[in-house]
């Protein structure tokens, strides 16, 4: 068994959700283009794929000791190659009925987008149950250092991402932009289908599986499920919009800002380690909740590039550490609970990602510039507005703006040098309202994981300060 090559190959895996979640956030505007579909239906389409990815880490986690890691992975690569091959017959199905049928051309387009994104979550997913459980077990004394380091491969892939969006998106057919991620998918397979895999640690140990679903009734556990929600929607749920929100403000060039933050988080994770020997775990964590929200709350109230990007930095420094500090925790407080735990981790984070944070988090867009434009250019309004409404959680419906009409304005948006005709201005103001708005209410989201982080230190502090539970042979026996 070789731990480094085990552990490149779980850092490719991440890699290639990396890659595909960049490259889909810079062509959400040219699906809502080149389809019709309305913020709210892009926030759903981005959020099907975290979905999937939840719902799926979810139920592979209960298998994993059962069946071993190596099937699922070779599953996963099937499962990427096949996204593809779903996505890209959103073109076909949309122009074989444009002509005859929109209502069905739309609504195939959306269908095939949805549930390629949805696929390729589901890999996602598959991959990620496998790979936090194998790093803690390969790195059982380390494993806030290692999976900081794993997990550096996801904005290692929106790095990729971003600068195959940067160099290509607008030039190539889209298609051909969101395939190239079945380049580092073939490395991972192949470097893992001959490779010997470890047992995991809860296994080894002879915890059984009921003893794992046992873990779930400690409240403390239950919190931090709480907690990682709002790292899913914080996170992952902004990432999926950012490009698109920061478009108007950097003149089109808002894939920088995803490339820029991803540069921030893949150099700060390779130094979780020597940060959590000073403040352990949970005090990363409280710092990095009250960076992230003067971030996005920065990120939502700016317009120049300058401050812009400094918002920016701050922002993706607070970001940097939530995903594997907390399955650090999770996986050093409750290694009973094994692949489930860290699981559950996954499973949620990615749930409130797709249920709450991307399809949210376009509901807020849709309502704010909607009720701008209502206000400022009723008439406007009435021209760009989307035929039907669309509604979040128990929220009202709103009725968005139509993206094949306000989706041209903000690509000529981009373009400082022209000067727009004062209805394209009161769309792109809108817009640009809608998509501030949205980021900073969405800080209101760390503020909470702040005071809950707190609460958790004070706790720990009381109880005599936070340690690592190690699971031995012994303890099971």
């Amino acid at each position: 068994m070789n731990k480094t090559k085990l552990l490149i190959a779980s850092f490719l895996t991440i890699l290639v959700a990396g890659v595909g979640t960049a490259v889909r956030g810079g062509l959400l505007l040219e699906w809502g283009t080149a389809f019709g579909f309305t913020q709210t239906e892009l926030g759903q389409i981005t959020g099907g794929g975290f979905v999937g990815f939840g719902l799926v880490i979810l139920v592979a986690s209960a298998f994993l000791d059962r069946y071993g890691y190596k099937p699922f992975l070779l599953g996963a690569g099937v499962l990427h190659v096949l996204s593809v091959v779903i996505a890209v017959a959103a073109t076909f199905v949309y122009n074989g009925s444009i002509e005859t049928d929109p209502d069905f051309a739309r609504a195939g387009a959306y269908f095939c987008l949805f549930w390629g994104v949805f696929i390729f979550a589901v890999a996602n997913g598959i991959c990620e149950a496998v790979i936090n459980p194998l790093v803690a077990t390969l790195y059982r004394k380390e494993k806030t250092h290692y999976l900081n380091i794993l997990h550096a491969g996801w904005p290692a892939g929106l790095i990729c991402g971003s600068l195959l969006g940067i160099g290509l998106i607008g030039r190539v057919r889209w298609e051909i932009v969101l395939a190239l991620y079945l380049v580092p998918t073939l490395i991972y397979v192949l470097m893992m289908v001959k490779e010997k895999f470890p047992t995991s640690e809860a296994a080894a140990a002879g915890v059984k599986f009921m003893d794992m679903v046992k873990e779930f009734a400690a409240p403390m556990l239950l919190f931090l499920l709480v907690l990682h929600v709002c790292i899913g929607y914080v996170e992952l749920g902004t990432d999926s919009w950012i490009v698109n929100i920061m478009d108007t403000v950097l003149g089109g060039k808002g894939l920088f800002i995803l490339l820029y933050t991803s540069i921030l988080m893949f150099v700060l994770r390779f130094f979780a380690g020597p940060i959590v020997h000073r403040i352990n775990p949970l005090g990363l964590l409280f710092v990095s909740a009250v960076v992230a929200a003067i971030g996005l709350y920065s990120l939502g109230s700016l317009a120049g590039a300058v401050t812009v990007m400094i918002a920016a930095t701050i922002y993706g420094a607070g970001k940097a550490f939530f995903w594997p500090t907390m399955l650090a925790v999770v996986s050093e407080r409750f290694p009973r609970g094994g692949a489930l735990t860290l699981g559950a981790v996954g499973g949620v984070g990615m749930l409130s990602a797709g249920l709450l944070g991307g399809p949210g988090i376009g509901y807020l867009q849709d309502r704010h510039a909607s009720q701008d434009l209502q206000a400022n250019a009723p008439a406007v309004y009435d021209d760009y507005k989307a035929q039907g409404t669309n509604s979040f959680l128990f929220f009202a419906p709103v009725q968005g703006l139509d993206g094949t009409k306000a989706g041209p304005v903000m690509e000529k948006a981009k373009d400082f040098s022209i000067t727009l005709p004062p209805d394209e201005q009161a769309v792109r103001d809108a817009s640009f309202h809608g998509g501030q708005t949205a980021l900073r209410i969405t800080a209101a989201i760390p503020v909470f994981m702040a005071l809950g982080f707190l609460y958790l230190i004070l706790h720990f502090r009381r109880a005599g300060g936070y340690k690592q539970i190690e699971l031995t042979s012994q303890q099971e026996s």
